[in-house]
């Protein structure tokens, strides 16, 4: 089976090498079929001479073109065609390039042009076998085979249009579902692109906003009180470490699956307390409480819940002036987990330059909530701000 056959498209050599290659194969069948046929032909026919070999390969020297001019081709191929048989030249497969420039006119969108020439070919035949006079012709009496030949004529002319229309329709399909294919390769990369963003926003929004915090206690108090500014700092570096290792945990994803298995484990519900513990670094005690017998999770769901709650401190910490807040896992529903975390405010002053709307923390923990069949409510709530997160724990893991 070839390339084409098989649905895959022939490499640029065989390309560039199969038109010259199929008009010479076609060129040898016209050519030896036509002499082969000139011994048998009743009633006989013209002999071949200098003009019908000419004719017969005229028609495979066009099919080089096909591609390029494919309705120009075909017209062209159908007056050689034409014209052979009105110089009365023995029936054979002299009909070969027309066919086929006929077949790849029609698939490539010349449907018009590739109709209008088989209808003034088979026209064509049929008043040179019955309407002009016999002195126009060289063909030896009988001048033809009578109507059953002509309805033969007809009948190839239909089959050669139905088998064109086929394969155009294949083309057609196997366009379709290339196209198809590349679509989804695309979505699928854009999926993963949106994946790659979220993980890389929560990881560097959460650790750079307790880097600049922290930044901002140890400038404040370097002189005064050395010892928390050392405190200050120390806590920068936990975080920046911790950063890098989760970015380059990420990035590694990238490189295929040649990449090295991961150092550090998956972010989960079991990594909370690193959170709890970094937002107390950062001024904010937090409060966990569970509600219901906790259970094991898919790590996408553990993942989701671990970004989300990361994600809502980092903003407690940017925009509330709040120095505590509560965080809840509520796991009385068996079909799912809520997260919930919601701190007493009120709302601190944005922060110069910071731009108008926030950024894209809110939308981020949306995506995730909703890839997971689940839903995420962030809302002001008794004068402070409310985040919960419904996530779906039955099913396989996404």
């Amino acid at each position: 089976m070839s390339s084409e056959a098989a649905g895959r498209p022939l490499p640029p050599w065989r390309r560039s090498r199969w038109p010259v290659v199929s008009a010479v194969l076609v060129a040898v069948v016209q050519l030896g079929g036509s002499v082969g046929a000139a011994h048998r032909q009743v009633p006989p026919r013209h002999a071949l001479d200098a003009l019908g070999y000419l004719l017969l390969l005229a028609g495979p020297a066009l099919l080089v073109l096909r591609r390029r001019w494919p309705a120009a081709v075909v017209a062209a191929t159908g007056a050689v065609t034409l014209l052979y048989l009105a110089a009365g030249y023995p029936y054979g497969p002299v009909v070969v390039s027309f066919a086929l420039a006929y077949a790849g006119a029609v698939v490539r969108g010349h449907r018009r042009a590739a109709g209008a020439t088989l209808g003034a070919v088979s026209l064509g035949h049929l008043l040179l076998t019955f309407v002009l006079p016999a002195s126009w012709r060289r063909v030896h009496p009988p001048q033809h085979g009578g109507w059953w030949q002509e309805l033969g004529l007809v009948a190839l002319a239909l089959l050669l249009a139905a088998g064109a229309e086929l394969t155009r329709f294949r083309h057609e399909r196997i366009a379709a579902r290339r196209a198809a294919a590349r679509a989804e390769a695309q979505r699928r990369a854009d999926e993963e692109r949106l994946r790659m963003a979220r993980e890389l926003h929560d990881i560097l929004a959460h650790s750079i906003s307790l880097i600049h915090l922290q930044a901002g206690v140890g400038l404040e108090l370097i002189d005064d009180q050395p010892e928390q500014a050392r405190a200050a700092l120390l806590t920068i570096k936990a975080a920046s470490k911790e950063a890098l290792g989760e970015v380059r945990q990420v990035l590694g994803t990238l490189r295929g699956p040649g990449a090295s298995a991961p150092r550090r484990p998956v972010a989960g519900l079991d990594r909370l307390p690193e959170l709890t513990e970094q937002a107390a670094h950062a001024g904010l005690a937090v409060t966990v409480r569970a509600d219901g017998a906790a259970r094991t999770v898919p790590a996408g769901v553990g993942l989701a819940a671990f970004r989300i709650v990361q994600e809502a401190l980092t903003n407690v910490i940017r925009h509330s002036t709040a120095r505590r807040a509560e965080l809840l896992l509520d796991w009385t529903d068996p079909a799912a987990l809520t997260v919930r975390l919601t701190d007493p405010g009120p709302a601190g002053a944005p922060e110069a330059g910071e731009p108008a709307g926030g950024g894209n923390g809110l939308a981020g923990m949306r995506e995730r909530a909703a890839a997971l069949g689940g839903t995420l409510v962030a809302e002001p709530y008794q004068g402070g701000f409310r985040v919960a997160a419904r996530l779906p724990t039955s099913g396989e893991d996404r």
